[in-house]
């Protein structure tokens, strides 16, 4: 595997010192805990051990639901088009190796993987490997880092403690094997460690792998619990069977327990909605309301309000007819591309920062197909809609009523694959591509890429 380029030459520390020069999110947002003379440690803690007992074992990850986020029940959608606004994108970082993820812990470091095995941080304009599960397997690049071949794992999600660095432990999402089958697990590292893999407490273990459908989105939600998206790992009927961790969007404590208050589907207590066949995204309103976005077959991607012990309809449900033909047991889409076209919606992100006004309280998704930026405003029932002549609107009798969907396309083929969008802590707005994964087109690959770009508003 190639390693991250480290030298002082290199065009990744060159944009990333260019990034901490402007980048007040990332340099600015640690607070009285952070460097104050201009000096930088990536790594925010530099505790060592000589016994790399596990993360778990080591520091008591509990949550206080005292900090939870207070439900905004006065939010309101915007009637506007977010295409009023031209958008323009900042280069923080150049040459990852097909990143997937994202993660902005409590302190301002920024956690983000690679498909091809590493988990980085990047703080004060540094980039650090923060480690290399060794069991990763999947992804792979050849000498000059261009994808070459496998499926659709590797190392996938991550999500910081919702208090870190107090304690130091970040979740990662990866596809490995066990008894010769592919297998995704969550795990648990202290990343202070001298070597956070040999820290590992896996959470979530035997999660359906294959070389499609992997899933592999990891999110802390209001309420500190960790949500998980899982894929049917190519095999539709998993996602039905409740019994199985394939196709589901699961929802644990910070210690990989069933959270409190999960549905009992008389399976897996872990289990908070089935019947999915790829969710890659997961996202709050401000009321609390979760949304996922799900990759379907031949198009028919999709848009879902998430309400426990939810049928999602895969993998007996998946037309406009067949939605609205279902009875109450399946749950409806707020949004279905139908077979025209499609979206490939990755890791999805309600934005409600201030950084980029035209796109507050709408929900951004990273669009692979189209290389795009899908945004959506979700309108609640009985309200006034944004203009919709650019957009796609989704209010028939097979969509779910709560909402109406509104979708417009930003930055299209600006950057190429949108992997994953994310807000940091002062409101700023942060995407990675996923152009070296072989999927890109015309166009794409460009000589920089990927990226971890930040989205302004253009001058």
């Amino acid at each position: 595997m190639r390693k991250p380029c480290q030298d002082g030459g290199s065009r990744r520390q060159y944009l990333a010192a260019l990034a901490a020069a402007g980048a007040t999110a990332l340099a600015g947002c640690r607070g009285e805990s952070g460097s104050q003379d201009g000096s930088s440690d990536p790594t925010p803690t530099t505790t060592t051990t000589a016994d790399p007992a596990r993360a778990l074992d080591r520091y008591d990850v509990s949550i206080s639901h005292e900090r939870s986020q207070s439900p905004d029940t006065d939010w309101a959608a915007p009637t506007a088009s977010p295409t009023d606004t031209p958008l323009a994108t900042e280069p923080l970082i150049e040459d990852l190796e097909i990143p997937w993820d994202l993660s902005f812990a409590a302190d301002g470091t920024l956690f983000l993987t690679e498909r091809v095995g590493r988990v980085l941080s990047f703080v004060d304009g540094s980039v650090r490997t923060v480690t290399e599960p060794a069991a990763v397997i999947d992804a792979e690049s050849s000498d000059d880092g261009w994808w070459v071949t496998g499926g659709e794992g590797g190392t996938l999600g991550v999500a910081a403690h919702p208090t870190y660095p107090e304690p130091p432990v970040v979740y990662v999402y990866y596809t490995t094997t066990t008894d010769d089958e592919r297998v995704n697990r969550v795990v648990a590292m202290d990343v202070s460690a001298e070597d956070p893999a040999a820290t590992e407490s896996v959470l979530v273990d035997a999660i359906p792998g294959s070389k499609i459908h992997n899933g592999g989105r990891l999110t802390f939600g209001p309420e500190d619990y960790l949500w998980i998206t899982t894929g049917d790992a190519g095999s539709g009927e998993l996602a039905a069977d409740t019994d199985s961790l394939g196709g589901k969007v699961l929802r644990v404590t910070p210690a990989g327990d069933p959270a409190p208050g999960n549905p009992d589907l008389g399976g897996d207590p872990r289990v908070f909605t089935y019947g999915h066949r790829n969710p890659q995204g997961i996202a709050w309103l401000p009321d609390g309301t979760v949304v996922a976005s799900e990759h379907g077959p031949t198009g028919r991607d999709e848009l879902n309000r998430l309400v426990a012990g939810g049928y999602y309809g895969w993998p007996d449900t998946r037309k406009h007819e067949e939605y609205a033909d279902a009875g109450p047991e399946v749950r409806r889409p707020l949004a279905n591309t139908g077979n025209a076209g499609g979206w490939a919606p990755s890791g999805s992100l309600f934005y409600t920062g201030d950084a980029v006004p035209s796109l507050r309280n709408r929900l951004l998704t990273g669009g692979l197909k189209g290389q795009k930026l899908l945004t959506t405003t979700l309108t609640p029932a009985g309200g006034d809609l944004p203009p919709g002549d650019d957009a796609e609107v989704y209010d028939a009798d097979w969509t779910d009523d709560a909402y109406t969907a509104t979708t417009h396309s930003l930055l299209a083929d600006e950057v190429g694959r949108i992997r994953h969008v994310e807000q940091g802590p002062d409101g700023g707005l942060y995407l990675v591509t996923s152009n070296r994964d072989g999927r890109a087109g015309d166009g794409f690959p460009r000589e920089r890429d990927d990226v971890l770009a930040r989205i302004t508003p253009a001058e």
